[in-house]
């Protein structure tokens, strides 16, 4: 694997397309690894479009490289944030640590991340489900700070509306991603209904959380003694915890990790949302309970239309065309996508969301 990693197109692309020797002295410019070579480097099978992992053999540590920043940030301002991401979260007790920052330099364009490794395995579903709930439950819990000290993480006075907008945003793909005019048509009625919903909702007592954002299963790592770390915080963020319970549960999340693919029954849900208010206060719950039924309608179609921007863009050479990355990954995606994209899907899903009345 590691000559792999040297010599050829998937190696290169399993790192990120760093140079393995670059990762290897930058590493052991770390404190606590200055005795790491390159044979200490192990890469790590593909499962994500935007990150590469390295194992650093014998230290339960992990290199994360990014491949690309989708935000627009510089490289090394897109380090700095990841670096927050992982350091807040971690204090839930439910994120990986922290172990160093690589500046992105040569051989390293965008710099890496060096995090502890969770030892573990992939969450089993349903039985892991309420492990998430736990893990989400402890990192919405962790403290807020005041609006000044938050960034480099993104805080939103209205969530509701900022997601709308990534929303809106991603609905101009809807008609060039040729999908078919039933589907069309219900997404179409759902952004109308999004647009209403986030009228009324605008002004309302909202809390306000540190969150998770790309929270489907996949994304949590479960260790041996049944606890849940959320091991992928390039998009943790200020805002809502009902929008991260929603992700976690929706068909299009809990089916996108081929892995672990599982469709949740609607009591495997309750269960996961009943979990989640047992471990959080009394008062925080009551607070999140009522946005929960309507956010699962607004996440899956946040996530919806993302999946149209994909289509067109993996088609059309951007960031995500198959000429960038794995071919055989964005097959993969390719057939996710175009299921979240059926007709029959689409309604099945619309249809299962719009009332929930046990959850909120």
């Amino acid at each position: 694997m590691m000559e792999n990693a040297r010599n050829t197109d998937a190696g290169a692309w399993q790192i990120g397309g760093a140079n393995i020797d670059a990762l290897a002295i930058a590493v052991a410019g770390v404190e606590g690894f200055q005795d790491i070579g390159v044979e200490d480097l192990v890469p790590l099978d593909t499962k994500g479009l935007v990150h590469a992992h390295v194992r650093v053999r014998g230290r339960d540590a992990v290199l994360r490289i990014p491949r690309l920043n989708l935000a627009g940030k510089a490289p090394g301002d897109n380090l700095l944030y990841q670096a927050a991401c992982f350091g807040r979260a971690s204090a839930s007790g439910h994120a990986p640590q922290v172990f160093g920052s690589i500046p992105p330099m040569k051989g390293i364009p965008w710099g890496a991340l060096l995090v502890e490794e969770v030892q573990g395995k992939l969450p089993y579903l349903p039985d892991d489900i309420g492990a998430i709930a736990r893990a989400l439950a402890a990192i919405h819990g962790v403290s807020v700070p005041e609006r000044g000290a938050r960034p480099p993480l993104p805080s939103h006075d209205d969530p509701i509306g900022s997601t709308l907008n990534v929303i809106e945003a991603q609905s101009t793909y809807l008609h060039r991603a040729d999908i078919d005019k039933q589907s069309l048509a219900i997404l179409e009625g759902e952004l109308a209904w999004a647009r209403s919903y986030a009228e009324t909702a605008a002004g309302s007592d909202v809390p306000i959380a540190l969150v998770g954002t790309d929270t489907h299963p996949g994304n949590f790592m479960v260790d041996v003694t049944g606890r849940a770390f959320f091991v992928d915080l390039e998009k943790t963020q200020y805002g809502m915890p009902a929008i991260d319970l929603a992700h976690a549960t929706v068909y299009t999340s809990t089916m996108w990790d081929p892995d672990i693919a599982t469709e949740l029954t609607d009591q495997q849900v309750a269960a996961f949302y009943a979990e989640y208010f047992d471990a959080i206060p009394d008062d925080l719950a009551e607070r999140v309970r009522p946005g929960c039924a309507p956010l699962r309608r607004f996440t899956w179609l946040r996530t919806t239309t993302w999946c149209a921007k994909w289509w067109v863009e993996s088609r059309d050479g951007a960031a995500w065309s198959a000429t960038r990355h794995d071919p055989a990954y964005t097959a993969a995606v390719r057939r996710r996508v175009a299921d979240y994209l059926n007709p029959d899907t689409i309604d099945r899903i619309r249809t299962g969301l719009e009332s929930k009345s046990w959850i909120g």
